[in-house]
């Protein structure tokens, strides 16, 4: 029995480690040079106060590999749900063949064990591999990102530290769990992707943000949090907001971002008009025709200073970065349950329901 699954998966699984060779010798071959260029960057830089202007060329330089390491680590799981769980019970259900099994004084309890403990053991191992590999890489571009992709940003989140080991436990089970329900091959594997996807996407957007009471505050603007100032002829002084950053909170996942004014009021924008992805323009009552915050004088930081002086602060409420690996810890432990949840179902399905 053990070795007619090994035989069914085995290709499957040669495949994956041959891939995963690959990946591994890539970043093992280029990671250190990265990690140098950063530290040598960073030597550069602290004595003259240009760190920033040094962590937004850096990241540039590198950016469209971060982005693809990071889009692999969080399709793996999902692939492992589709390939992976989804067929190992419900191409045997379809085709008639466990009934062969089951008649060779095999229990459907060992024969569907077997099953989950190769195939499950041998995903959880190709997505945590790629996890922790992608994530000592990138760590030099983790800590230069811009705020959008930072490491508590949903879209990284998932594709760092353990948290991809946990999603293809999930996968995994979810897929096998739907086949056995739907003991058809293709259609399991489209439910087990919609489902899984679905999951993905209300993880971050409902249950992460309350896996921890977040932490707000009130902010000076600066550059850290502004996108830019304008003064449009005749117009209010438009202060460009950034929404996914907090001074002094380097990589903080930000939930929300306003502008308010000495009285703690929210200051909304005059025309209704919006900025950028990351940004929210607001029209600010300072003179644009003379002073610091005339168009002569934007250049310089006095509009700025202005700003401040006259009260306007960023309000937030955020999660620090420092949060990160409890995080990773607590999601991948909810994922863990839900992956203890669906194996019972399965047992018991199969048991009780399954002929």
């Amino acid at each position: 029995m053990i070795w007619l699954t090994w035989r069914q998966f085995r290709g499957s699984a040669t495949m994956t480690a041959a891939v995963l060779a690959v990946l591994a010798t890539a970043l093992a071959l280029t990671g250190p040079e990265l990690a140098a260029a950063y530290a040598a960057g960073i030597e550069e830089c602290v004595p003259d106060g240009t760190c920033i202007d040094f962590f937004d060329r850096f990241f540039a330089g590198h950016d469209i590999a971060f982005l693809a390491l990071t889009l692999v680590v969080l399709v793996v799981p999902a692939l492992v749900g589709l390939f992976w769980g989804a067929p190992l019970v419900s191409r045997e259900l379809e085709a008639g063949t466990h009934l062969l099994v089951w008649n060779q004084s095999v229990t459907r309890g060992r024969w569907l064990a077997v099953k989950l403990g190769l195939a499950g053991l041998a995903a959880m191992t190709a997505a945590g591999v790629c996890g922790l590999a992608v994530t000592w890489w990138s760590a030099p571009l983790d800590r230069s990102a811009v705020p959008e992709m930072a490491q508590m940003a949903p879209v990284v989140f998932g594709a760092r530290g353990i948290a991809p080991m946990a999603y293809a436990a999930f996968a995994f089970v979810l897929g096998v769990t739907v086949g056995m329900l739907v003991r058809r091959m293709l259609p399991a594997m489209a439910l087990t992707l919609v489902a899984f996807a679905a999951i993905q996407l209300a993880m971050p957007m409902l249950v992460r943000p309350h896996l921890m009471p977040p932490a707000s505050g009130t902010f000076e603007l600066g550059r850290e949090n502004l996108d830019g100032i304008g003064a449009p002829q005749g117009g209010s002084l438009q202060v460009f907001l950034r929404t996914s950053a907090v001074p002094g909170h380097p990589g903080a996942w930000v939930l929300s971002s306003r502008l308010v004014d000495q009285a703690g009021r929210t200051v909304s924008a005059s025309d209704g008009s919006s900025g950028p992805s990351s940004t929210i323009v607001r029209a600010v009552p300072v003179s644009t025709t003379s002073g610091p915050c005339s168009p002569q004088a934007l250049s310089g930081g006095g509009c700025t200073a202005e700003i401040n002086r006259l009260g306007y602060r960023q309000q937030a409420t955020y999660h620090p970065l420092e949060r990160f690996w409890a995080f990773q810890w607590i999601e991948s432990g909810i994922y863990g349950l839900l992956t203890l949840g669906l194996t019972g179902l399965s047992f018991w399905w199969i048991r009780r329901r399954l002929s």
